[in-house]
C-alpha cells in the first residue's frame, strides 16, 4: 500500500494515509506516479510536463562475437555471431540461436553495431541492422587493401514490443574473408523511449 493522494472534479483532493513511506498520485482514481525513498516512479505510460517519459528500467543488451574469428563467404551477406552476452536485462536478446534483439517493452530502440572485419585483396565492405529479416539502414567502405578495418552503424528503430527484432549483418568482397575480434565486433540496443 501506499498514501494515497487523488485529485478529481468532484471531491477536489483526496488523501487515504497509510504507513508505507511511500506516496501514491493518482487523477481521478488513476495512478500517474509512485514517490518513494529512491525516487519517482511513472506509471506505465504516463508523462510529465513537456511530454518526456521518464524511463526507470527498460530493455537493454549488449552482446560481443562468440566466434573469433567468424568465416563468411565473399560477397554474401552474414549475420554477425555476437553470442557473448555482456549483459540482457530483459533476457530479449537471442544469443545461441538466432543472435537477434526482440524487445518485450513496445518504443523506440537506439541499436548499435561495430564489426571488424579481415580478407585480402578487399574491396566493397557493408555493415547493415537488419528489422524483421530485411535491412532497416546499412554503411558502407570502399577500400583496396588487406587486413582489419571495422565500421559502425547506429539507428533509431521503432520495435512494437512483441514480434519485431533486430539482426546485425556484414557483406565483405575479399579473399578469405573473416569479421573478427570479440573486443571491436559488437552489438547493442536499448530502449531510447517507450509508447
Amino acid at each position: 500500500m501506499a498514501t494515497t493522494i487523488n485529485s478529481n472534479t468532484t471531491d477536489g483532493i483526496i488523501i487515504t494515509p497509510d504507513l508505507s513511506g511511500e506516496i501514491k498520485l493518482q487523477s481521478d482514481g488513476t495512478d500517474i506516479a509512485t514517490v518513494t525513498s529512491s525516487g519517482i516512479t511513472m506509471a506505465s505510460g504516463k508523462s510529465v510536463s513537456g511530454g518526456e517519459i521518464i524511463q526507470n528500467a527498460g530493455p537493454t543488451f549488449s552482446a560481443k562475437l562468440s566466434t573469433d574469428p567468424q568465416t563468411i563467404t565473399t560477397r554474401t551477406w552474414t549475420k554477425v555471431q555476437c553470442g557473448t552476452e555482456q549483459f540482457d536485462t530483459n533476457s530479449d536478446y537471442d544469443s545461441t540461436t538466432n543472435y537477434r534483439f526482440t524487445p518485450s517493452v513496445e518504443g523506440y530502440y537506439q541499436i548499435n553495431g561495430i564489426v571488424r572485419a579481415t580478407g585480402t585483396s578487399q574491396d566493397t565492405y557493408y555493415v547493415s541492422i537488419y528489422k524483421n529479416g530485411s535491412a532497416y539502414t546499412h554503411v558502407n567502405s570502399r577500400t583496396a587493401t588487406s587486413g582489419s578495418q571495422s565500421l559502425s552503424i547506429s539507428a533509431v528503430i521503432y520495435l512494437n514490443g512483441s514480434t519485431d527484432y533486430v539482426e546485425l549483418y556484414g557483406w565483405l568482397e575479399a579473399t578469405s574473408p573473416q569479421f573478427e575480434s570479440a573486443t571491436v565486433t559488437t552489438f547493442s540496443g536499448h530502449l531510447a523511449r517507450a509508447v
